[in-house]
């Protein structure tokens, strides 16, 4: 049962195997990628996906519940950036707050973060992880 204390924390390879996966594509991104395409939308769309596989390789938690919770720390984070929260927290000079945090809002971002969870989705979906009762 995914709601038992005592089974919400379980190390899960597949999830942490591919949260390792995303992460290296997601610094391979940050480092060659200068296009137009790539670089501003894949990060995005993928970022979400690799923050779901990290909790999931943990937690044992339900589907439904986790991507939720990943696609609102995504807008929060997004509003974050149109608040200018590293400006606020005098963070602006710092290479590492504003590749983490980030420095500017966009809409795409919400659309890319909102597909990269659908994905999760579609894909536990058809795995039958959301049919298995883990949702």
């Amino acid at each position: 049962m995914p709601n038992n204390p005592n089974n919400m924390l379980r190390p899960c390879k597949k999830y942490l195997l591919l949260a390792v996966i995303l992460f290296v594509i997601e610094i391979l991104i940050g480092v060659y990628a200068h296009d137009k395409f790539i670089r501003p939308f894949g990060g995005d769309f993928l970022v979400v996906i690799l923050i779901y596989c990290f909790i999931k390789g943990f937690f044992n938690l339900p589907v439904i519940k986790t991507a939720i919770g990943v696609l609102a720390f995504a807008y929060i984070v997004e509003t974050l950036q149109y608040f200018k929260i590293t400006v606020r927290l005098g963070l602006q000079q710092s290479k590492l707050a504003n590749i983490i945090i980030g420095n500017s809002f966009s809409w795409t971002d919400i659309i890319c973060y909102t597909l990269g969870i659908a994905l999760v989705i579609v894909i536990e979906k058809l795995s039958g992880n959301i049919m298995s009762g883990n949702v």
